[in-house]
């Protein structure tokens, strides 16, 4: 979807029914976060209220979510346990806040630039395979774990695979009946485009359905009734005023415990990989493609920390699974993730009881769905076909996530993509590619962008296989670093084992710090030596070898500005070339040649006038050129006009106003008649055009003839062998060339 300049009046209302929606999903995971950490319920919903009012004031994300993490739950339970008490975890958390405050300012967040794609997107689709496999059980109503544990082991002794077997025999139908109906009605809302365009969110409607139905079991009894363990459950106060007892402050008597820093820093690197990670995730997620500040957000997640701290609640961070069910709800701007902080707060103070009739089944059915459309097979397919080595670091990222935790999973995914990176630069270090230049044969070692003490052996192997008296150009243009090691190898082979074999080394594009400055030390480009020594077959062969370099995007390296210099004194042409004006057929492109290689001569059609001639006969008489081609092309606006015009009987001048272009038109015309342009005007579009190529490359082989008959210099140079005319046609869409049989010119002037 394109971004759109909407006004916050447009906004709002998507933002707050996808704050009403993620504060539904939200609050049974606080709970159920603060339940498997080890903590006060009330922590996880204070953690909750500080991602949505706190965070989502300060954050630079339009889209993402924070609160308590169901990834930090090992984390958090570990350290609660070796500091003894929870409020001593609380100075922790403050501590830890600071901490992520400082390296906010010190843009610590660049960091996030460094974690290959492969592993983003396989973090959405493991996230999306964890709500799958951890929902399905309280679709049905199996409630017994945290609704927020998301790893793989759970506080129940449970793991994900063996509780998906208990639910088979723990299935509540009252719980089922709502927690299918509600995917159910989520799917065909999802389809429905009428539904889906609603303002209402499907959503809000399942959790209305879900509260009806409920009431509605509840009247029918057993075993329909769906009991308080399968209903939201948030702490009651018995007053108002009895809220603020639920708050616990840090023990700061504790500020000179060593272990607290410890646990800081932990907590610290933990929560901000998580965050940085989910950020990049949640921004492949928005459907604006909004980027978000990851240093902004670290400070956010600090200031965020240390009031949650402060008050008694988890550590924060950004959260994938809020973060996507806000962005499937629609949500626009950062509003709703603010929205959703006030709801929790007016759920705590004023509505325990009302939030306690919502049934987990219809929650679990919300999130289900999320998770469906976060691992989609077309996701899949995607990395599958980007190759192995997108593939493989993004399915092992799936793999590891699912089966141990979000942290360690994404750890084992990065050292994967780490590990593929090091084995593609370890192999393939260097591309040695040979090149033909005009003065022979040039091995071209071009160095890849990091070039690091791994690859040492594999360059030692490719410089060494150099044969003797060959000519190497080591091609740094696109390298970023080189080890010190390798740069030794470079330096020594330069300087002492390659001129020891005769070889004679070139250097093109090193760093300036590298002290290897740019040196070619092979003509590539024509000379009087080259010039006197080809024959006209050698250099027929040059321009079909370097038409067959252009082709297939294999053109030779070559310093122009060093060929002006060069040139500046004089040239020594090999080759005349007659083509078309067209902007499609430069010759000196289409032949991979350099500067002072061909004469090019250029006219509509390619047409042999008495200039043209001249020009010609100057290049092979005088400058010495071995070759001429007169070459055409497909598709050529030229000749088409040529055939149109014919076909209406009229000039060139009255069609056009260009009152010299009937010379063009009618030399064209003269391979052809009118009678069968005529015909071609009512053929279809296809046959017309095989019929103008047709009639193009005609015109080629009779400037071929032209050429030769119409000069007694050039017909004395053909006959002395000294020079030959070939014909040639140019495919403007595949950007080969066809050089015409001697059967369709004849004989005068064309090599065989």
């Amino acid at each position: 979807m394109p971004h759109t300049n909407e006004t916050p009046a447009a906004t709002l209302p998507r933002d707050l029914t996808a704050g009403l929606v993620v504060f539904l999903v939200a609050l049974p995971l606080c709970l159920g976060v603060a339940l498997a950490s080890n903590a006060p319920l009330l922590s996880g919903v204070l953690a909750g209220i500080v991602g949505g009012l706190v965070v989502g004031v300060l954050s630079g994300s339009h889209t993402s979510v924070s609160g308590p993490a169901a990834g930090l739950t090992a984390v958090v339970a570990a350290q609660i346990a070796s500091l003894g008490s929870f409020q001593t975890f609380l100075l922790a958390v403050v501590v830890a806040g600071l901490i992520q405050i400082a390296l906010g300012v010190a843009r610590a967040g660049f960091v996030a630039a460094f974690v290959p794609s492969g592993v983003i997107k396989g973090l959405l689709a493991a996230i999306g395979v964890i709500l799958i496999l951890k929902q399905l059980p309280h679709v049905v109503g199996h409630d017994p774990d945290p609704e927020g544990d998301m790893s793989f082991e759970q506080p129940d002794r449970q793991n994900t695979f063996s509780e998906l077997f208990e639910t088979l025999g723990d299935i509540h139908p009252g719980a089922a009946a709502i927690g299918l109906l509600s995917v159910a009605l989520l799917v065909v809302w999802d389809r429905t485009k009428a539904l889906k365009k609603s303002p209402v969110p499907a959503p809000l409607v399942v959790v209305l359905l879900g509260v009806g139905l409920s009431e509605f079991f509840r009247r029918l009894g057993a075993p329909w009734l769906v009991e308080p363990s399968h209903l939201v459950q948030v702490p009651v106060a018995e007053t108002l005023a009895g809220v603020l007892d639920f708050l616990q402050p840090p023990d700061f008597a504790q500020w000179r415990n060593p272990a607290v820093y410890t646990a800081a820093l932990t907590l610290t690197a933990v929560a901000s990989l998580e965050t940085l990670l989910n950020l990049e995730a949640v921004d492949k997620l928005d459907p604006r493609r909004r980027v978000s500040p990851p240093s902004r957000e670290l400070l956010a997640q600090g200031v965020g920390n240390v009031a949650s701290g402060l008050i008694g609640g988890l550590p924060v961070t950004s959260v994938i699974v809020r973060s996507s069910v806000n962005i499937n709800a629609g949500a626009r701007t950062r509003v709703s993730a603010i929205f959703h902080g006030v709801l929790l707060v007016v759920s705590v103070a004023l509505l325990p009881t009302v939030l306690n009739l919502i049934p987990l089944s219809c929650l679990a059915a919300i999130l289900l769905v999320t998770g469906v459309k976060l691992a989609s097979p077309a996701l899949v397919l995607q990395m599958w076909r980007a190759g192995k080595y997108q593939f493989a670091p993004f399915a092992i990222t799936v793999a590891a996530i699912v089966l141990t935790d979000l942290l360690v999973g994404v750890l084992i995914g990065l050292a994967v993509s780490t590990s593929f990176i090091l084995w593609s630069s370890f192999r393939r270090p260097v591309r040695k590619v040979v090149e033909k230049h005009l003065s022979g044969e040039v091995i071209r070692i071009e160095l890849a962008n990091q070039v690091s003490f791994l690859n040492r052996a594999a360059l030692f192997r490719v410089l060494d296989e150099v044969p003797r008296g060959g000519r190497v150009l080591l091609d740094a243009s696109h390298t970023d670093y080189i080890d010190p090691d390798v740069l030794d190898l470079l330096r020594e082979f330069d300087e002492q084992t390659g001129p020891a074999r005769g070889v004679e080394v070139s250097l093109v594009g090193f760093r300036h710090k590298y002290q290897l400055g740019d040196r070619i030390l092979f003509v590539d480009h024509s000379t009087r030596d080259l010039q006197e020594a080809v024959t006209p077959a050698q250099v027929l062969q040059i321009l079909k070898d370097g038409n067959e370099r252009f082709r297939t995007g294999r053109r030779l390296t070559r310093d122009l500005g060093r060929q002006v210099g060069a040139t500046a004194s004089g040239q020594h042409p090999l080759a005349a070339i007659l083509s078309c004006i067209d902007s499609r057929t430069p010759a000196e492109l289409i032949f991979d040649l350099g500067v002072g290689d061909v004469f090019s001569v250029r006219l509509a059609g390619n047409v042999t006038s008495r200039k043209a001639l001249g020009s010609i006969e100057y290049a092979c008489a005088v400058a010495g050129a071995k070759l001429v081609v007169v070459i055409g092309h497909t598709r050529c606006g030229a000749v088409t006009a040529a055939v149109d015009l014919a076909a209406a009987g009229k000039s060139a001048a009255e069609a056009t106003g260009c009152e010299h272009l009937d010379h063009v038109v009618e030399d064209v015309q003269r391979v052809t008649d009118r009678a069968a342009c005529l015909a071609a005007t009512h053929l279809p579009a296809a046959e017309k055009a095989a019929f103008v190529d047709g009639v193009a490359r005609q015109n080629v082989a009779r400037g071929v003839h032209e050429v030769v008959e119409h000069s007694r210099t050039l017909e004395r140079l053909v006959k002395e062998g000294r020079v030959a005319v070939v014909g040639a046609m140019y495919d403007v869409a595949t950007g080969g060339i066809t050089f015409l049989p001697e059967a369709e010119i004849g004989p005068a002037g064309v090599l065989a």
